[in-house]
């Protein structure tokens, strides 16, 4: 039982450091130059922060194969192995790497390439929107609605 609780510790000390690392990555965006005209950019940068922690980050911080992988299955977007290669390989700028860094996952959503990671966080995020905007009163459920 004890043993558990360890590695939620551990864990979330690996997440608050983490997100120290990211908050400092963040800082540097906010005073370049290259964005001074981005409006919202803190706003932009918080939530992309948010939107990267929940790839699961690998113990270094960055996204690598295998979050990558189980945050589009969480989407409903299952990809094959080649696909995700091509998808970081666009991230990142490069087909060497197999991991893609805060830095360049914030200069794929805030620069003008496409690359098909943020069309799809930039789509989901749309989604999520739009969900906000319909979501009425909850439908009574019955029991044929039941799983």
């Amino acid at each position: 039982m004890d043993n558990n609780a360890q590695g939620g510790k551990a864990y979330g000390l690996l997440k608050s450091h983490q997100e120290e690392k990211l908050n400092s990555i963040n800082e540097a965006f906010l005073s370049d130059s290259k964005y001074a005209d981005e409006e919202d950019l803190a706003t932009k940068l918080e939530m992309f922060k948010k939107k990267y922690m929940e790839f699961d980050l690998n113990d270094k911080g960055d996204i690598d194969m295998m979050g990558l992988k189980r945050m589009l299955e969480k989407l409903g977007l299952a990809k094959t192995h080649l696909e995700l290669k091509k998808m970081m390989s666009e991230v990142a700028g490069g087909p060497s790497k197999d991991t893609i860094s805060y830095h360049d996952f914030l200069n794929m959503m805030l620069g003008k390439r496409n690359a098909i990671l943020k069309l799809i966080l930039m789509f989901e995020g749309m989604g999520k929107e739009q969900e906000q905007k319909d979501a009425g009163p909850p439908s009574r459920k019955t029991f044929s609605d039941l799983p």
